[in-house]
């Protein structure tokens, strides 16, 4: 019963906009567009309550502009901090987790020739967004339990 919870739902929520004669795209559009100015307005209390390490805040504000320039971020927060801390693992995970955003955004769309983007950047720097937040918890829940079974 369960895994028809969502799915019913949808589908009401489809069927109450086209009785109500509603345009239901332009409505998600819409809420999806004051959900991400809702999330930066919130980030900076979200940021500090998940405990974000200060170190990486350079990497995750280079990585989706520039792959090379966040490998050297990321060789400056482990010169700087051990591998093994929280910091260097939480750089470690960012690393790996997201993307060069701009770079391949304009390398894709460039080679197909779409000048729109429409609503790309902005999914993919809320997925990056997402991948600092959850690299953060990832380590967090991942460093308890190291230090348990040691």
């Amino acid at each position: 019963m369960s895994d028809y919870i969502i799915p019913l739902f949808i589908a009401m929520i489809i069927i109450f906009g086209c009785f109500k004669k509603v345009d239901i795209f332009d409505e998600f559009t819409y809420g999806a567009g004051e959900s991400i100015k809702t999330v930066f307005e919130i980030l900076p209390a979200l940021i500090a309550m998940i405990g974000f390490p200060k170190e990486c805040l350079p990497l995750a504000i280079i990585r989706p502009i520039s792959g090379s320039g966040a490998l050297a971020v990321y060789e400056s927060i482990l010169s700087d901090v051990h591998p093994d801390s929280f910091a260097g693992r939480v750089a470690s995970v960012i690393l790996g987790s997201t993307e060069t955003t701009f770079y391949t955004i304009a390398v894709y769309y460039g080679a197909v020739k779409i000048k729109n983007t429409r609503h790309s950047l902005a999914a993919a720097l809320s997925a990056d967004l997402a991948g600092f937040i959850f690299s953060v918890l990832t380590v967090r829940l991942l460093m308890t339990r190291d230090s348990r079974t040691v």
